[in-house]
C-alpha cells in the first residue's frame, strides 16, 4: 500500500464531543473509597504480618 499522492484531512472536535461518556456521577467517591480501602488493607497487613 502506498500513501503517495493521498490527501489527509484533519478532524478537529472539542473535548466534550470527543469524550466517550459522561464524567462525574460519583467518580470522586469511588476513587476516595478505593484509596481508603487500600490504605486500610496496608495497615492491616502491617499489623498482622509485620
Amino acid at each position: 500500500m502506498s500513501i503517495v499522492g493521498q490527501e489527509y484531512t484533519r478532524l478537529v472536535i472539542d473535548a466534550d464531543d470527543a469524550r466517550e461518556g459522561v464524567t462525574g456521577h460519583g467518580v470522586r467517591y469511588v476513587l476516595g473509597f478505593g484509596l481508603a480501602g487500600v490504605v486500610v488493607a496496608f495497615i492491616m497487613v502491617l499489623l498482622f504480618a509485620g
